[in-house]
């Protein structure tokens, strides 16, 4: 006797799965990046040694394994099913990385955890089924149209904004500078994958769409954003630790992928008020979750600065100079580089 697989099984083992190869592909890129900033200049500084590192090309090689399943997890299940496990990929990460990295995820980061998760499969439930079109025409007909023009030029100006004028500056301290420029590219490099896919499709079903030049353009703006998107994503893993930047990646990354895709394929029109009314709800907590996770970072950085020694450890003394612009500071073990200047303490 033969056991009948539904195609919803088969498209829930292949969503799962690309979950678990998506989240064990951040552990290995990240140790990865590790490795390689020891040998060179670290991706976040703006080096690429990371290139010569195996552990960060099975990372990649990982993650594209879980893309593809991610990718065929579609064909047997619909996106209502699939998108929301999507974030199975958050727990799979956040756990290795306690137990692997030992990057420790607080309380208030696990909440916020929770609550980026919670809105985000809120948002992804209650999102409008898009329509797939019948050709690469008929794509690039949408999104030469005034809606999403205004939105590619949005982000392309945000990204240019950012490159230039934050990234050096806040870049290694504000985890949104790196995110914001790899989620937005991310949205464009979405929806010209696509457009490739719906060529390709019908292209195997024998209609040729590589005899239009939208497909060659599609397929070069998805280069180009898929790159700039890793890049930053790199450079976002090396210099944050990966039990923030991997749920703060996932809800800006899918937040902006559904407003891309919303505002180019129409999926909105039609939909009823509890649909819009639950995914404004969605949102609300994605950005209450994300504003948790920066709370419990910067909690644990500010502490980290503040108990940069063991204090159970001996003892502390020191005195201040009344009439010297120096600091003296005398410390009965050494935790602390004593500065000999005179005065009595105070």
């Amino acid at each position: 006797m033969v056991l009948q697989v539904s195609d919803n099984a088969k498209g829930l083992a292949l969503a799962v799965a690309s979950s678990a190869f998506v989240g064990t592909s951040f552990i290995l890129k990240k140790i990865g990046l590790r490795r390689a900033a020891k040998c060179g200049a670290s991706a976040g500084g703006g080096g690429y040694t990371y290139l010569s590192e195996p552990l960060w090309w099975a990372g990649m090689s990982t993650m594209l394994l879980g893309e593809v399943a991610n990718f065929v997890a579609y064909i047997f299940a619909p996106a209502v099913l699939v998108t929301p496990l999507g974030a199975l990929s958050i727990i799979v990460s956040s756990v290795l990385a306690h137990f692997v990295l030992k990057e420790r995820l607080e309380k208030l980061g696990v909440l916020g955890c929770v609550s980026c998760i919670v809105g985000s499969v809120v948002v992804v439930v209650h999102a409008p089924e898009e329509h797939m079109p019948n050709s690469v025409v008929e794509i690039w007909n949408l999104a030469t149209q005034p809606g999403f023009l205004a939105y590619a030029m949005t982000t392309l100006l945000l990204v240019g904004t950012l490159v230039l004028f934050f990234e050096r500056r806040y870049g290694q301290t504000n985890i949104l500078i790196y995110l914001g420029i790899c989620s937005s590219m991310g949205s464009l490099t979405v929806v010209s994958i696509k457009a490739i896919g719906v060529a390709i499709k019908l292209t195997l079903d024998g209609v040729n769409q590589a005899v239009y030049p939208y497909t060659w353009f599609f397929l070069m703006v998805a280069i180009i954003c898929g790159v700039s998107q890793i890049n930053y994503l790199n450079k976002a893993l090396d210099t944050f630790n990966l039990a923030i930047v991997s749920p703060i990646y996932y809800v800006m990354f899918t937040t902006l992928t559904i407003l891309a895709s919303g505002i180019m394929f129409k999926d909105w029109a039609g939909q009823s008020l509890s649909s819009i009314a639950s995914e404004l709800c969605g949102l609300t907590t994605i950005l209450t979750g994300t504003i948790l996770l920066h709370t419990a970072d910067e909690g644990a950085n500010n502490s980290a600065a503040l108990l940069p020694w063991p204090l159970d450890k001996g003892s502390i003394s020191w005195c201040i100079s009344l009439s010297s612009d120096n600091l003296l500071k005398n410390v009965e073990e050494d935790y602390f580089v004593a500065l000999q200047n005179s005065p009595a303490p105070v």
